[in-house]
């Protein structure tokens, strides 16, 4: 998880000493950088419409999905899709 969704100092050193500078240099002009973690990592059985409405005028979209699936993310809207719909793209790549 990146530290920018999560409370500071809640990630394990090893998880930093696993992403590169230049792997997170897109987090900076994406737009969930600049609203909450909330609208992204919601309550199981909330709506994740506005996490997609934001994800949807974001320039940095692709680069976040592609991260999300290079890096196995399992939770959270990441690219304009959910956990499921990510899942989904993942066994469809598969066959």
């Amino acid at each position: 998880m990146i530290e920018r969704f999560s409370a500071p100092g809640t990630i394990l050193p090893m998880y930093l000493e696993t992403i590169t500078a230049s792997d997170m240099a897109w987090q900076e002009q994406a737009l969930c950088a600049q609203t909450g973690a909330d609208f992204f990592f919601p309550e199981p059985g909330s709506s994740v419409r506005e996490a997609k409405r934001i994800c949807a005028m974001c320039a940095m979209r692709s680069a976040c999905l592609e991260y999300a699936l290079n890096n196995d993310e399992r939770f959270g809207v990441w690219g304009g899709l959910s956990e499921k719909e990510r899942l989904g793209l993942r066994r469809r790549a598969q066959n």
